[in-house]
């Protein structure tokens, strides 16, 4: 086994397509500690720079002392803490949905509530740029699976009409992770009034966007009824850790009965929950956040333009510059890191050959000057 797979990952390091994990010394923020040295850091989702705030700190230390660090089973069983529910329950008011269900990741989420709802009677149909998690949930559910060109609804308008499945199940990012673009949702609702249950994944929108930062869906004021199945993480915006689904009372209970990945596994951390609960209550106390990070990402678009760089259009954090091929990609990503700005580059299978990307991400702990000098790099 170890000859074959060797061979492989020796093809793939001389494609310039490795990966590498990199162990930073200390938490997460704008500045970040790697072997001994400081890097402004504009790889990181944590777009309102809550990871690190003393008091998400205070709360889940908190947790740990009054409940514990592990959950002791799945949510089933006996591992269903007080401090989940109340998650849940604020996670409804929040987004103005009936009901939320807590997932441990929002792989997981994805995952567990795909399969939940569809089958082999049934059609998945997916943006081409959706997430690795949804496009596996389509996948393992054994529904008839399609995907339509990136943002092209009236190829997804034609794929519907021609259906003649049980029930149609359409699933879109909210804001795709590598090009930073948002879905038009409120189109997407229209096409799936009457012919499909649309899904959305705002795990980039969820905290950012809207005026209580509740994500996209309060943005483009989409109702339950619009948007029945809303999914979110709180693993970026929220600075902790999970994900969730909310939308209707029968929707949650279903998943409680069928999404696997919800069932047989551990629940997160009560201490987790309640740090999240914090998480939740900065989110919509501190609305500046959002407005300097909006304020960013206005500068950074514009300069990139003044400069002639090769920005996608994007009005959110996710500022993705296209180099092209892998080499040269990586290359500026190592010049970068030597003059003490860490940014990823991306690469092939994440993104289609020959659209390698650095792919900037702003947060609200980023000060103007340090935008500024990454654009005079």
């Amino acid at each position: 086994m170890d000859a074959v797979l060797a061979l492989e990952l020796q093809d793939r390091a001389q494609q310039n397509l490795y990966r590498f994990r990199q162990p930073f010394d200390g938490a997460q923020g704008a500045i970040v500690q790697f072997h001994g040295k400081s890097y402004i850091n504009f790889c990181s989702n944590d777009y309102l720079g809550l990871a690190s705030h003393p008091k998400i700190a205070e709360a889940a230390q908190l947790g740990i002392q009054k409940f514990g660090v592990g959950s002791g089973a799945s949510h089933l069983v006996c591992g269903h803490h007080e401090q989940h529910q109340l998650l849940e329950e604020e996670l409804a008011a929040l987004t103005g949905r009936e009901s939320a269900l807590l997932f441990s990741t929002g792989f997981m989420a994805n995952i567990g509530t795909i399969n939940a709802l569809v089958d082999q009677q049934d059609s998945v149909f997916q943006d081409k740029l959706n997430h690795a998690s949804l496009l596996d949930g389509g996948l393992h559910s054994g529904a008839n699976f399609r995907r339509f060109p990136h943002k092209n609804y009236s190829r997804l308008q034609q794929l519907l009409e021609k259906s003649q499945s049980r029930r149609n199940l359409v699933v879109s990012d909210a804001v795709f992770s590598m090009d930073g673009d948002e879905c038009d949702a409120k189109q997407l609702a229209n096409l799936c009034q009457s012919k499909a249950w649309l899904m959305l994944d705002d795990a980039h929108g969820f905290g950012v966007f809207g005026k209580n930062g509740a994500g996209f869906a309060e943005q483009q004021n989409l109702t339950q009824q619009q948007l029945p199945i809303l999914m979110a993480t709180f693993g970026k915006a929220l600075g902790t850790c999970g994900a969730f689904v909310a939308g209707s009372k029968q929707l949650t209970e279903t998943l409680i009965q069928h999404a696997r990945s919800y069932i047989y596994t551990t629940a997160m951390p009560a201490a987790m929950a309640m740090a999240t609960r914090q998480s939740l209550n900065i989110l919509q106390q501190e609305p500046e956040r959002r407005e300097h990070l909006k304020q960013l990402i206005a500068f950074f678009q514009k300069n990139c333009v003044q400069l002639g760089l090769p920005v996608m259009q994007s009005n959110t954090a996710i500022q993705p510059l296209v180099v092209g091929d892998e080499t040269s990609c990586l290359q500026i990503s190592q010049s970068l890191k030597e003059s003490g700005l860490m940014v990823v580059a991306i690469r092939p299978p994440t993104v289609p050959k020959g659209t390698s990307r650095l792919r900037v991400t702003l947060t609200a702990q980023h000060q103007l000057s340090q935008v500024e000098q990454l654009l005079e790099r």
